[in-house]
Order: C-alpha cells, then sequence, then structure tokens
C-alpha cells in the first residue's frame, strides 16, 4: 500500500465535519488549515438555531480560541479573509435526516462537491439522557451514512467512536466490529428501533403523568443505565456508541469507511503547541480535585493500566487513515488509537506525577494561601471503599436522621445536602467503577500496520506523527499536561 504525499491528498477538497465545535474537530481544522492552506472548504456542522447562531460559534467557541494562535500569527491580516474563503459553517441538527438542513442548495452543493466526511459528533457524557444518548450516538450515525450515500464523490466516511464500546471485557481487546443485535453478555433482543421506541414510550408516559422536567431528565438518566446493562455494557455512552458502530456497519453499503477508536484523549503533545486542552475529563478531575485537597482517597487499582493518548496524534490518525481508506477504499477496517499496549501508563504513575507536581506548584485556594497535597489513601476494592464510606459518612447520615427525627426537623437542611452529596458520589463511583479497576489493553494491530505503511510511504511521516511509543509520560504529564490543565481553569 503506497500513501504518497497527505497534502496533495488534501489539496483542493472539501471536508464535512460533524460536531464541529468538539474538542478533536478543533484541532482537526487547525491542523488541515495550518498544514494545507489549498484545501478548498471545510463545512463544519454546529448545532445552532440559524445561520447568524452559527457564524458566532464559529468565531467564539472555534477559530477565536487559543489553540489558533499559530495560524493567526502565520496568516497575520489576513486571518479573518482566510477563514471567511476556507470555513463554512452550518446550522444543523444531526438527530435529523439530511443532519437536519434546511437549505436546498446547500443540500445539493454538500452532496456534489463533498470528498470526505468526519463524524466526530457525539455526546461523551458517561451519565447522559438515554433520549439525547441515543439521538446523537445512534441515530446520529445512521443519519450521518444515510446522508454519506448522497454524496456523488465521496471518497471516505470517518466515524469516530471510543475504544471502551468493549464494556468491562478484561485481557486483550482486538480491533473486531460489531454485528447488528450483537451484546457483550450474550442477551439477544437488542434492536436499535426497540430502543428508540422505549425512549418515546417512556418519554410519552412522564409527560401524561405530569413528571417536571427535573424529574423526566432523571427518569431518563435511570432509563440509559438500566437499558445499557441490560445488554452488558456500564453506562449510556458507550452503549450508544456501540450501537452507532452497529449502524454505521449495517448500513455503509459500499462507501469506504473506517471507524477510529481512540482511548482517553488528552491535551496536545506537540501541535499546535503542547498542552492546549479544552474541559477536564476524566482524569483530569481527580487531578483537579487532588490539587485542590478535595480527593483524600482513590478508589481502584493503582497498578492498572490507564490508556491515554494525546489529541494531536489522534487527529494525525485520523488523517492517516482517512488517506489509507480514500486511496485503497478496503473493506471497513477498525483503528483503536491508544497506549496501552505500545506504551503503558499505569494509576500509580498518575498518582506519582500529580504527587510532585502539585508538591513543587501547590494550588493556590481563594483565600491565597497555597494546598499542601499528601498521598491520597488508596482503596483497592469496593468492598474497602463501602466500609469507608460507612465509617465516614453513612453513619453522620444516620445520625442527622435521628437528631432530625428528635428535633422537628432542625437538621433537615444539613441532612439533605449531606444525603445528596453521597448519593452523588455513590452514583459516580457504581458509573465509572469499569475503568478504576479496568484490566484489560487495548489491541492495536491494525493502527499498527497503519504507522509502518506511513513510515514507508506517506511523504509527510513526521508531520502526521501517531506513534504512542515516542511519549515520555513523566514530561508529558509534568511539563505539559497538567501545566495545561492548570491553564485552562485559570484562563
Amino acid at each position: 500500500m503506497e500513501l504518497g504525499s497527505a497534502l496533495q491528498f488534501l489539496d483542493n477538497k472539501s471536508i464535512l465535519v460533524t460536531g464541529g465545535t468538539g474538542f478533536l474537530a478543533k484541532i482537526f481544522v487547525e491542523k488541515i488549515l495550518r498544514v494545507q492552506p489549498n484545501v478548498k472548504k471545510l463545512y463544519l456542522l454546529v448545532r445552532a438555531a440559524d445561520h447568524k447562531s452559527a457564524i458566532h460559534r464559529l468565531h467564539h467557541e472555534i477559530v477565536g480560541k487559543d489553540l489558533f494562535r499559530n495560524l493567526k500569527k502565520k496568516c497575520g491580516t489576513n486571518f479573518s479573509s482566510f477563514i471567511s474563503q476556507k470555513i463554512t459553517v452550518i446550522p444543523g441538527d444531526l438527530t435529523h435526516q439530511d443532519l437536519g438542513l434546511h437549505d436546498s442548495d446547500l443540500l445539493q452543493l454538500l452532496c456534489k462537491e463533498l470528498d470526505v466526511l468526519l463524524n466526530l459528533a457525539a455526546t461523551t457524557n458517561f451519565d447522559e439522557r438515554y433520549d439525547v444518548a441515543l439521538g446523537l450516538n445512534t441515530l446520529g450515525a445512521k443519519y450521518v451514512v444515510d446522508f454519506a450515500k448522497k454524496c456523488a464523490k465521496l471518497q471516505v466516511l470517518v466515524h469516530v467512536s471510543t475504544a471502551y464500546v468493549s464494556g468491562e471485557r478484561s485481557g486483550l481487546i482486538v480491533e473486531n466490529s460489531y454485528r447488528m443485535g450483537e451484546t457483550l453478555n450474550g442477551v439477544s433482543g437488542l434492536d436499535v428501533n426497540i430502543e428508540k421506541q422505549v425512549v418515546e414510550d417512556q418519554l410519552h408516559l412522564l409527560r401524561l403523568q405530569g413528571a417536571s422536567d427535573k424529574d423526566i431528565t432523571i427518569a431518563m438518566k435511570d432509563l440509559g443505565i438500566q437499558r445499557a446493562r441490560r445488554y452488558g455494557w456500564p453506562n449510556t455512552y458507550v452503549f450508544t456508541k456501540a450501537m452507532g458502530e452497529m449502524m454505521v456497519g449495517e448500513l455503509k453499503d459500499i462507501i469506504p469507511a473506517v471507524i477510529i477508536r481512540p482511548t482517553i484523549v488528552t491535551s496536545t503533545y506537540k501541535e499546535p503547541f503542547p498542552g492546549w486542552v479544552e474541559g477536564i475529563r476524566t482524569i483530569d478531575s481527580l487531578a483537579v480535585g487532588y490539587a485542590k485537597g478535595k480527593l483524600t482517597f482513590f478508589l481502584g487499582d493503582l497498578e492498572a493500566i490507564v490508556d491515554v493518548i494525546p489529541a494531536d496524534m489522534v487527529v494525525n490518525a485520523i488523517i492517516v487513515a482517512m488517506i489509507a481508506e480514500a486511496r485503497h477504499q478496503e473493506p471497513q477496517t477498525i483503528y483503536q488509537v491508544g497506549s496501552s499496549i505500545r506504551n503503558p501508563l499505569r494509576y500509580s504513575n498518575l498518582q506519582d506525577y500529580g504527587f510532585r507536581y502539585f508538591t513543587k506548584n501547590p494550588w493556590i485556594n481563594k483565600d491565597g494561601k497555597p494546598v499542601i497535597v499528601s498521598k491520597v489513601t488508596v482503596m483497592n476494592s469496593m468492598d474497602s471503599f463501602q466500609r469507608y464510606m460507612a465509617f465516614r459518612y453513612l453513619l453522620l447520615l444516620k445520625g442527622l436522621e435521628l437528631a432530625n427525627a428528635a428535633f422537628c426537623h432542625f437538621f433537615q437542611g444539613v441532612y439533605s445536602n449531606l444525603n445528596r452529596k453521597i448519593n452523588w458520589v455513590m452514583r459516580l463511583v457504581d458509573i465509572y467503577r469499569p475503568y478504576l479497576f479496568f484490566n484489560a489493553t487495548f489491541d492495536d494491530l491494525n493502527t499498527e500496520k497503519l504507522r509502518m505503511t506511513a513510515r514507508t510511504s506517506l511523504v509527510e511521516n513526521d508531520m502526521l506523527y501517531f506513534d504512542p511509543k515516542s511519549i515520555d509520560w513523566e514530561d508529558y504529564f509534568m511539563n505539559i499536561h497538567i501545566p495545561g490543565i492548570v491553564k485552562y481553569i485559570f484562563k
């Protein structure tokens, strides 16, 4: 397989990116514009009421970000006109046919011109409402494939999923696809149309009962977890993403398609500069909580592998996979993009990096005083966690309940507040537990073959790096990622 020149491939191409305001989408857009300004057009689909709102999102949520500072410097005073020429932002909705586009002329233009369709739109909230997650992550994938079929000269559809569609499997997780209706626990009956009907029926019933918006949200979140676990997935996010993959595989027909499964995506490693991040993700929230002195214990296996991959490596893998699929039009390929096989990182490493970083660079609290961190208490089983919670909080809660009854609900406010916090923590632990005790590695045989092909036949191989072996994790976390997270919070 010969890949040739990436810049030549991208020259004069029209690319549609869904989820245009997302983390990876912004990094992808910046990279393409910076390395190949001769790209014909980047169409960015964003959720917006109208074109004016979409333009506002473009300037405030995409090109207005610090991420584009190198490109702004390169373009100088021509930056605004360059962006206007190269980017067309489209108000749309992935949960509707034709991606929610109402402009028939634009629809025809896209179907005629598009060379590449990159589906990055998703909700990544583990505890999302089921109707929202099913609409975006599953049915959204269906509508993207339906739209791709209408594009006369489309060379490739790239669908970005997640490696964690594997659920709670242990051992080596290979780059296999899911058949329509396949489940992780062998329970039969999984059907996307039935799931859609379950959602509609539940919403109809709740509305008939006069449920409040808050009650509907809670019910929809609970329904998502219930349906996911019925078929063997631990949460709504990975369940709906797995069904999205099924949609792509089942409906794509002859369309050249590739599925990218990143692991935990972290801040940029090199480009456009090290340490750019947006949003606080799972492991980052642990680091911030620890730095603030609020994380006093850790639940999980410190020797378990935590599979992380910098965002710019994911974007580079997307671009190379896009070129490989477009030029050779092989059957649907799945690429797992992570580090657990090539360069494993453990929770114990993260614990060490966090302690050393925040000892040297302490968090300054609201009073202007540095927070002194220490090694956290580690609980390596759910039993030890439940004993800790019972001794530390549940006894106190029981005492407040008794005192409340004895003193005419005088302590009702304190009791309700503590009870709410305990329930919130227990729900978070229930949702994230599979990943704190995750005992698997993600095989990346397809991805490694792609890397080897890039090394031997891609002209710009150095520009499109995505080998996790090149990462020194200590240097990355101590000098790039953690400083990037701190900068993001205090910007």
